[in-house]
Order: structure tokens, then C-alpha cells, then sequence
């Protein structure tokens, strides 16, 4: 190694020195969680551990650099640099491990992820923002290996735009775009194809974000040359260095237990980025993993007796020591005493966090215990209960789950009895889930005055002479008002910037409002969405657009794993309201007309799911959702730009509500309920219908999620004793959804005379051509003839066989 030049030239020697030790006691502690988290794992206290032993020393380097303002999206494995920062204490970190619910001790997510997941608060108690430019940023880390890079993207992406689109105010947000975003990954990981997606974009984008690969060898149990060609991932990735005649990348390369090198490594790549505006990667190398991949094996299982030698002898905290020593820094009498007080100190924040997490649960146990005295006491089964009752009492050590296991399972045996003791019981269990429930269940979307269904509906008002134009032609208007009240909001995705979406949604607007704000991009959806996803986390107003319905599946994973669980997963204390632009259900075979609702409505709880059935109502919904927090997917009708629609007089104010059914069509015989390009549809075969005497009501769903908050299409089914519904996904996917809403939450089975019916699509994806549609998905026929069986089922002299 060679000696450490000093970071200021102000800093003296003796400064520098309490730097360097500083830095040697942080990795001490950070390791001696690691080394005592996996303790806590095999004691069974803690359920799992994956920790960041072997990558201290580079994490200490790359804190160095970084500057209040930055953001970090990295992966399980960034103690050591969130301890630098002064974000993470071992209580903390053992408080993580333990699953404590307390946002307060627990501040990564409040015991809803695993341990190695870090993250900064962004928002107040009431959801506004923090000042970002005063703090030190991480995104919420997510398991998916290299899902955390399409964020990266965008948290650097943001940078950019608050550097070059004016109006902006960007004062808790930005200072100037000067601000870089520091990306983490295994060397294994970047196997995935979202690290190159993400390499690619960003390349192309020119940001300023600085990746550092952590290159231990393996990837869990695999080696490198099972992993990457040449085993060297800054080899294969040479055609992205940039040079005088192209841009890209620059790309550095550190030993990881080399602590002066990678000091001036980080800061290389941190004025780069910084001053340039362009990606730096970091290949650090030679770095080790002493415990293995996780606590769910040992790593001598996979690695022989020469590489566990080599590994012991170059572990980064060994050879910073080693380097601590030559340099005459400190004595090995200081730094034992070092080692000695981090062993002391983690030991006593582990207890600490363990015996603070512990108390409340004892005291319910406590509490339960008094109880089952005096229901034992009471109850012709009161042996059974005290059995149930000393059962608990051996347990030195409970969970929620043992006691509530326990209290329920005693209620069982005064099912057939009634006395004072049985109701407290009762009522005390019923108190402890009130309690306790939300803990695991709140914050899947905003619970403060930002949460988007608060908005409420602006109808459209037209002129009297209001002109009859295509729907497109709404769209378009509707956001160029956008654009013009609101200097924050971008739009970008395929074919979205020069030629204004493949449908003319935003025909102009790139030339009205620049190539940032209106933006094309290339075929790669889950970076789309990343860029999205970190704009938003930073305070942009981004809407992403993913050409078509069938493509969203490009960035699935994406979507439901970070978009959908951030204010889940950060219990409140990061949002990201990115709206996600597309469009839906054409007549042009399997790739071009899915509707994909069914999957989709599964992955994605914590995104609302919007499908207006016109460009009114769209129009609507993107107004509404630029005052709220929450994320969304809008599907427009891919075959309603063209058809004709008025156009109203206050677009850009106009608000589509959240949540709320519309009934477009009043009846007193059956209630039909769909949504989207089917919904036109039903409309017209109501008028059949009503020819030969089915008086129909028809409804639309518009937000599948969240569905129907004021149960108006239960009200409707009081109304009409029957219910059709009808979507053109396959059978078992939204219609099934929208059924078990309806059957389950809005009870509408008591008011039923006749068998709830789905008409839907065939199971197969659509067939080619207008033939393929007729027979794939459902027609005005088999709408008609399923509503009409329902009818001849319930009056067949009025209504005889059809076919």
C-alpha cells in the first residue's frame, strides 16, 4: 500500500491520524455485528442474517465521498458505509435483526424487512418532504439481486434535470443537480440483465452516478467463472470507457483492501461524476466474504482449504491493520485496545436492543397470563386453559405469535360458556390486533393528507358549442396544461419525445418543452420505470411511458418489488408517486392485445390501478394524481384515441376520482360492471338489451385498485337482485377480482337471486385479426346471450332459450 495523501490540504497529520482510526474503529464495530448478528441467527433469536463482513474498508472510502444531497441505492450488504455516514448504530443494526416493529429503534423499516436492508427518512410525521439537500439519502434497499439499479438510474437522472430545466423549485430537493448517486452491487449480480440495462441507459443518458462493484469471487456458492466472461466484470464492459471522441464511462479499478488507493479512488470518481456529469464504475477487487454468502450455509462447503488461506490472510480489516501499523498511525497496543472495546460495545447494543425489543412483547405476556388465571378460574374447562396457561409461562422468551396462539386457543374452550373473565379475554385479543396489525400491515399507500383518493372529482363542463374531436386530441391538450402549471412534471419512454407517443397523445409538447421535460428513450422498460422511480424519490413529478399493456411485463418485477412496497417497506418515511403511462387491449393478436389485469392486480398492491374508458377520464386521473403521493398505472384504450369525444373547457383541472365507480347507465333488471375498451361495449349491448325488456344498470369500474370505496355497486345490486360482470382478461383475473371485491368485501351475496356471472375472455392469448378478437375475447353476442341466460334462468316465459 502506499500512504494516504490527505483529502484537504488543511488537515493536519494528527488530524489525519484520528481519521484513520476513526475509520478502523467503525470497521471494527461494523465486523463485530456481523460476526455476532450470525450468532443471534443460529441461537434462533433472529430468523435470518446476510451481512457485510469483507467489504468494510472500500464502504469507508466510498462514505468519504460522499456528500449530503447524494443518494445511495445499493444492496444487503452496505453496514459499514451506513455506519460512516451516521446512519446506522449496532442497536440499531441488531434492532433490524431482531424485527423490531418501532420505526424510532428501528428506523431501516421497522422490522418489515430483513436485516442489511438500509434506508433515510425523506418525510415528515405528515408526509411532506425533508430538506434532502442538508441530509445524507438512501433509497430503500429491496433482496431482488440488481433490482436496485434501474433506481440508481433515476436518482441520478434527477440530478440532471434539476441541473438544466428551469422553474423547478428544488430547494429541499437539489443544489444545482451537483448531487451524485452512488450505486452498490455483488460482482455476481452483475449477471443480471438489469445491470446492463441499467449500464446501457445510463451511458446513453450521461448522469452522474458512481457503481462500485464489490468482487469477492462468488456469487453465493458460485464462482466468477461460472458467472461473468473472463471472470472480470470492468474487462467486458471496456467498449463503455469513454474517450475524447464518444461518451460513456470511466472506469476504475481498486484493490478492496487497499485503504489509501481506495480513498482516492472514491474521490476521483466523486469529482468525476460530480463536475462532469457522467457515470463512473468501480471495479473493487479482491474482496472477501470471512462468513459466507449468508446464515444459511457455511462457505466451506464451496471453497477450498488454499482460497479460505487466501481469504484470512487478504481480509480488508487485516491488511488496513496491517497498513495502520507500517505507517507508525497507531500501536498494536492501541489498536487491540480498539478491537477490544468494539467487541464490548457491539456485545452491549446488541443486549441492549434485544431486552428493549423484548419488553413490550413480556408485558402483553404478562398481561394474557393474569387473564387465563381468571378465565381457568371460571370455565368448566378451566384445566384445559391452565394447561394453556403454564405453556406460555415456560416460554423465557416469546413472540407475538406464541402468545395470541395461546389466547386464542383458550378462547376456544369457552366457546359454549359466558361469564365476565370470556368477554375480557375476548376483548383482549380483539385490542391486541387493533394494536398490533397495523405495525405489519400499515403504509401500503399514503396514510396523511397525500394520499390520492382524498382528491376530489372535478367533472368535465363543456361550451354549448363544444367541439366533437378525437380523444387523442384531449390527452394532448390536458397535458400541455400540465406541462405548462407544473415545471416538475417530465414525461419520457418509447417514442414519447419527437413523434409525441405512437398514438399523438403529446403531439408538440417536445418542441414546446425540450427534450428533458418530453423525452424518447430507448426499448428497455425497466429502466423506464427505475428512472421514474428515482426522479420521484427525489421530488420530480415523473410520468413513465411503457408503450403498450403487454410490455409492462418487461418491467413487472420492478414495479411490484420496489415501486409497489416503498412507503410499505420504509413504513411511511419515503414515497415515490411516479405515474406509469400505458395503453391497452388492440385487435392485433397475442403480443399487441393482452390484458394482462389478472397478473398484474396481483403484483402490484401499493400502485393504483387506473382504467378510464375514455380520454376524459384520463385526462381526469393524471390531474388527480399530481396532487397525491401514491404511485399509479393508467391503461388507456389503445382503440379510443380516434373515436370522437367533446372536448371540455377545463382541462388541466378537471379531476377523475379515485376509488369511485361511476354509473353510466341506470337500470332496475341486472347490474353489469366492467371497465375500459369492453365497457363501450356493454354499453351498447345494454340498448340491445333493453329492446326486448332487460333494463340494465351499467357500471364503471375506472380504478380497480383501490375498487369501489363507497360500495355503490353492491348499492346497485340491492337494487337489481343480479350481476354480471364482463372483462376482456382471461378467466380467473380481473373478473375474479372484481367478484371476490364484491362477494367478500361489499357482501353483496345476501342480495343475490341468481349466480353471480363472469363473462370474459378465452384462456388463451387473443388471436390475430378481427376474427381472432370475435373468438377470443367477449363480443357484443356473448355479452348479450350471457346476460340474457341469466334472465331466461330467472324467467323463462319471458325470456326462452336463446340458443
Amino acid at each position: 500500500m502506499q500512504p494516504l495523501t490527505n483529502l484537504e490540504n488543511n488537515l493536519s497529520f494528527d488530524d489525519f491520524k484520528a481519521e484513520v482510526i476513526n475509520d478502523y474503529r467503525t470497521a471494527m464495530i461494523s465486523r463485530e455485528c456481523s460476526l455476532l448478528g450470525r450468532r443471534e441467527v443460529l441461537t434462533g433469536k433472529a430468523k435470518f442474517g446476510i451481512f457485510g463482513d469483507g467489504k468494510e474498508v472500500p464502504q469507508l472510502a466510498m462514505a468519504k465521498a460522499f456528500k449530503k444531497g447524494d443518494w445511495r441505492s445499493g444492496y444487503y450488504r452496505d453496514q459499514t458505509f451506513m455506519m460512516a455516514i451516521g446512519e446506522l448504530t449496532p442497536e440499531q443494526f441488531f434492532a433490524g435483526l431482531y424485527a423490531n416493529t418501532n420505526i424510532e429503534l428501528e428506523p431501516m423499516s421497522a422490522g418489515r424487512q430483513m436485516g442489511g436492508h438500509f434506508v433515510t427518512h425523506s418525510l415528515n410525521n405528515n408526509g411532506s418532504w425533508k430538506d434532502l439537500t442538508a441530509q445524507y439519502n438512501s433509497s430503500a434497499d429491496i433482496s431482488p439481486t440488481a433490482g436496485q439499479m434501474p433506481r440508481l438510474l433515476g436518482l441520478a437522472q434527477a440530478s440532471k434535470i434539476f441541473r438544466n430545466v428551469k422553474g423547478i423549485n428544488a430547494s429541499k430537493f437539489s443544489k444545482n443537480g451537483n448531487e451524485v448517486a452512488w450505486g452498490t452491487i455483488g460482482n455476481a449480480s452483475t449477471s443480471e440483465g438489469l445491470f446492463f440495462e441499467t449500464i446501457n441507459a445510463a451511458g446513453v443518458l450521461q448522469v452522474p452516478m458512481v457503481i462500485s462493484v464489490w468482487d469477492d469471487d462468488y456469487g453465493i456458492s458460485v464462482h466468477a467463472k461460472h458467472q461473468t466472461t473472463k471472470e472480470n466484470i470492468s474487462e467486458i464492459l471496456k467498449g463503455f470507457q469513454r474517450d475524447k471522441d464518444s461518451n460513456g464511462y470511466d472506469i476504475l479499478r481498486v484493490k478492496g483492501w487497499d485503504y489509501a488507493n481506495l480513498i482516492e479512488t472514491y474521490q476521483e470518481a466523486s469529482a468525476i461524476a460530480r463536475e462532469e456529469h457522467v457515470p463512473v464504475l468501480i471495479h473493487v477487487q479482491e474482496l472477501t466474504q470471512p462468513q459466507g454468502h449468508s446464515t444459511s450455509g457455511s462457505h466451506e462447503r464451496y471453497k477450498n482449504a488454499e482460497r479460505l488461506e487466501w481469504e484470512a490472510k487478504n481480509d480488508c480489516n487485516v491488511k488496513f491493520r496491517e497498513w495502520i501499523l507500517e505507517s507508525g498511525i497507531a500501536t498494536n497496543e492501541a489498536l487491540i485496545e480498539i478491537e477490544r472495546a468494539a467487541k464490548r460495545d457491539v456485545r452491549e447494543a446488541k443486549k441492549s436492543a434485544w431486552n428493549t425489543f423484548l419488553r413490550p412483547i413480556k408485558k402483553e405476556q404478562q398481561e394474557l397470563l393474569s387473564i387465563l388465571k381468571q378465565v381457568a378460574a371460571n370455565s368448566i374447562n378451566g384445566v384445559f386453559i391452565s394447561k394453556l396457561k403454564e405453556s406460555l409461562a415456560n416460554i423465557n422468551e416469546p413472540t407475538r405469535k406464541d402468545i395470541l396462539s395461546h389466547a386464542r386457543k383458550a378462547l376456544r374452550f369457552t366457546v359454549e360458556e359466558t361469564f365476565p373473565e370470556k368477554k375480557t379475554l375476548r376483548n383482549w385479543i380483539d385490542s391486541i390486533f387493533e394494536q398490533v396489525q397495523p405495525k405489519f400491515s400499515s403504509h401500503l399507500y399514503s396514510e396523511t393528507q397525500g394520499r390520492n383518493t382524498r382528491i376530489k372529482e372535478i367533472k368535465a363542463t363543456y361550451n354549448d358549442d363544444a367541439e366533437q374531436v378525437d380523444g387523442r386530441i384531449i390527452l394532448r391538450d390536458n397535458f400541455d396544461a400540465i406541462f405548462a402549471t407544473h415545471p416538475e412534471v417530465l414525461v419520457f419512454g418509447e417514442d414519447t419525445g419527437n413523434i409525441g407517443d405512437v398514438n399523438q397523445g403529446l403531439e408538440g409538447l417536445q418542441e414546446k418543452y425540450g427534450e428533458l421535460r418530453v423525452a424518447d428513450s430507448g426499448i428497455r422498460e425497466a429502466t423506464i420505470i427505475g428512472q421514474g422511480i428515482g426522479m420521484a424519490l427525489r421530488g420530480l413529478r415523473p410520468i413513465a411511458e411503457i408503450q403498450y399493456l403487454d410490455y409492462i411485463l418487461y418491467a413487472l418485477q420492478i414495479i411490484s418489488d420496489d415501486l409497489a412496497t416503498v412507503h410499505y417497506r420504509t413504513k411511511g418515511k419515503q414515497k415515490a408517486p411516479l405515474i406509469i403511462r400505458t395503453r391497452g387491449h388492440r385487435l392485433e393478436g397475442i403480443w399487441h392485445s393482452g390484458s394482462q389485469m389478472g397478473g398484474i392486480l396481483s403484483l402490484v398492491k401499493g400502485v393504483n390501478l387506473l382504467v378510464p374508458r375514455n380520454m376524459t377520464k384520463a385526462a381526469g386521473f393524471y390531474n388527480t394524481l399530481l396532487l397525491g403521493d401514491d404511485p399509479a398505472i393508467v391503461v388507456e384504450c389503445l382503440n379510443g384515441y380516434r373515436l370522437k369525444e367533446k372536448m371540455p373547457n377545463n382541462l388541466g383541472t378537471l379531476k377523475t376520482p379515485i376509488g369511485v365507480v361511476e354509473t353510466v347507465k341506470e337500470g332496475t333488471d341486472i347490474t353489469l360492471v366492467s371497465y375500459g375498451s369492453t365497457l363501450r361495449i356493454v354499453e351498447q349491448t345494454a340498448k340491445d338489451l333493453l329492446a326486448i325488456g332487460i333494463d340494465a344498470e351499467v357500471i364503471d369500474v375506472q380504478s380497480l385498485m383501490p375498487f369501489d370505496l363507497n360500495h355503490d355497486i353492491v348499492k346497485s345490486i340491492a337494487k337489481t337482485n343480479r350481476v354480471v360482470i364482463i372483462d376482456e382478461d382471461v378467466p380467473g383475473g380481473a373478473s375474479a377480482y372484481i367478484l371476490d371485491k364484491i362477494l367478500n368485501e361489499q357482501n353483496a351475496f345476501q342480495y343475490l337471486d341468481s349466480s353471480p356471472k363472469t363473462i370474459t375472455a378465452k384462456s388463451h392469448r387473443p388471436a390475430y385479426g378481427n376474427d381472432g378478437d370475435y373468438f377470443s375475447k367477449p363480443s357484443a353476442e356473448d355479452i348479450f346471450e350471457g346476460i340474457y341466460d341469466v334472465m331466461h334462468e330467472l324467467n323463462p316465459s319471458n325470456f326462452p332459450k336463446l340458443r
